[in-house]
């Protein structure tokens, strides 16, 4: 090997700490590029914290990456501190946090920060070392039960992430409401909210409140845009560390899945969804009849046939929505679809509503499904038919599985989201 000399130029592999530009196209905003510090792992593919997708969006389902590396020193500090993750972590577009707490993170965090979630010491203490892989000195608190047992609790946990030690971490106040927040019927202090749907922090220790969406997300009053803009980048980027590693291994341990359980309503539900679809059902029939008979007030501007599809599509649709709000109120709160559409990590009641009981009416540019044959959606069903299920109105839900006729309306619908997006992202490419 011949000696090195001035000018000659050594290349190298990538190390841990180097800095290297990420990123995904189509490159739509300035976030789509930013700069990662690496960390080298074996296998062949590109790894990041899940919080980073939004600005990319990116998501694990074969997306292709670019990773571009600076050569220069002067490329290097620019790229860490222009470009640098924890530089970008508000939208400039509209001030809000775009790189939050996404999903899992939001869902551990929720469940983590219930009232009745308690720990002995040692699960205490290896929830703790979760937060920064055992790597940093905490304080232990001061247990909030001492008979008959000692035990901590979840929010306590979560107090950790934000001051672990009166040296390190940061002191934040904050009051924001929750996505479950209601006021008490009883006590019109918010504090005593029924569902803990009032958070508050003080100095870093979190009293009252389940910690979701609203406090942990997107938001401009939440604990993230705080962080941001009353301390700086670095603890911003440690709080969020210790957020996603404690959350994600306590909701490994604590096992979030779903089963039949979660999609099989005890009988007062199925009685109250019954009533409901019985109730506008026969709203639906009698506005047919009307229709039939040719009694039917029109509405401004539109003809009979006009008047009877707005009335039934109104209805119909109205049915998964009461449904919806019902799940909500009576499922009980260890059902899991439940807590993630509570928490507002993943899911609607909507969704709910269509797993338990009925999938709900299909509209297919606003309207319900038209006639494709001579007179009628489909050939099963007699000429002129206008009752809901002739109409796209799937009564089965995914659990009890669609007919047919239900399946092929249901892809219909489908399939009108599709075009849409597909046409629209054509639009705005050609727009750019």
């Amino acid at each position: 090997m011949p000696a090195l000399k001035e000018g000659m130029i050594v290349e190298r592999h990538i190390n841990d700490g180097d800095i290297v530009l990420f990123n995904r196209q189509p490159s739509l905003h300035r976030m789509s590029i930013m700069s990662h510090k690496v960390k080298v792992l074996p296998w062949k593919t590109f790894r990041f914290n899940e919080c980073d997708c939004a600005p990319y969006n990116a998501d694990f389902d074969g997306d292709e990456m670019n990773i571009h590396i600076p050569q220069t020193e002067e490329a290097r500090i620019e790229a860490r501190e222009l470009m640098g993750i924890k530089h970008n972590i508000i939208n400039p577009r509209n001030g809000e946090p775009l790189i939050t707490a996404t999903q899992d993170f939001i869902t551990g965090s929720f469940v983590l920060t219930q009232r009745d979630v308690f720990f002995s010491r040692m699960d205490f203490c290896r929830l703790v070392a979760f937060l920064s892989d055992a790597q940093e000195v905490v304080h232990i608190p001061t247990p909030a039960l001492l008979k008959p047992a000692t035990l901590w609790t979840g929010k306590q946990v979560f107090s950790l992430l934000l001051k672990p030690n009166p040296e390190e971490g940061v002191l934040l106040s904050l009051e924001i409401k929750a996505k479950n927040f209601s006021t008490s019927q009883l006590d019109a202090n918010l504090w005593m909210c029924p569902n803990d749907g009032y958070v508050v922090i003080q100095n870093s220790e979190l009293l009252c409140g389940n910690i979701d969406k609203a406090c942990i997300g997107g938001n401009k009053k939440g604990l993230v845009c705080v962080l941001v803009r009353d301390f700086t980048p670095e603890d911003t980027v440690k709080a969020m560390g210790r957020l996603t590693k404690l959350t994600s291994r306590f909701l490994r341990d604590y096992g979030f899945t779903i089963g039949l359980d979660d999609v099989s309503p005890n009988e007062h539900l199925l009685e109250k969804m019954h009533e409901v679809v019985a109730k506008n059902y026969a709203k639906v029939d009698e506005t047919i009849h009307e229709f039939n008979e040719g009694k039917l007030a029109l509405r401004p501007g539109c003809n009979a046939e006009q008047t009877l599809e707005s009335i039934c599509s109104g209805l119909l649709s109205d049915i998964r929505d009461t449904i919806g709000k019902l799940c909500m109120t009576n499922l009980p709160k260890s059902n899991f679809p439940l807590i993630m559409a509570t928490c507002g990590s993943k899911g609607s009641a909507i969704n709910i509503c269509q797993m338990i009981y009925c999938v709900g009416q299909q509209v297919v540019s606003g309207n319900r499904i038209p006639d494709g044959f001579i007179q009628r959606s489909l050939p099963h069903f007699l000429p002129n038919a206008k009752e809901p299920s002739a109409k796209g109105f799937v009564a089965n839900s995914f659990y009890s599985g669609l007919t047919p006729m239900e399946f092929f309306f249901h892809t219909m619908g489908g399939r009108e989201g599709l075009v849409d997006s597909a046409v629209k992202t054509a639009d705005t490419g050609y727009m750019q």
